[in-house]
């Protein structure tokens, strides 16, 4: 994999993804929760990807069509 150097910076950065779409949750923040979250699930999929977990992988590629689908719903 070409990003395998990168996965503890894209973990980083996915839990300051996770925390961010928190706080936009407590202060109701729609839609910066889809924006925030979609990102976040991408990574997951990727690093789970990268060691072969599956149940975590098929989760989130879940998790990001739901927030691809609410994004959607939101423009259209």
């Amino acid at each position: 994999m070409r990003f395998a150097k990168y996965e503890q910076q894209l973990k980083w950065f996915a839990l300051f993804l996770g925390i961010l779409s928190t706080i936009a949750i407590i202060n109701d923040l729609y839609p910066y929760t889809m924006f925030i979250g979609l990102p976040f699930c991408l990574i997951w999929v990727y690093c789970a990807w990268l060691h072969t977990e599956k149940q975590l992988k098929w989760i989130n590629i879940i998790f990001t069509g739901l927030y691809t689908y609410g994004i959607a719903n939101y423009y259209f």
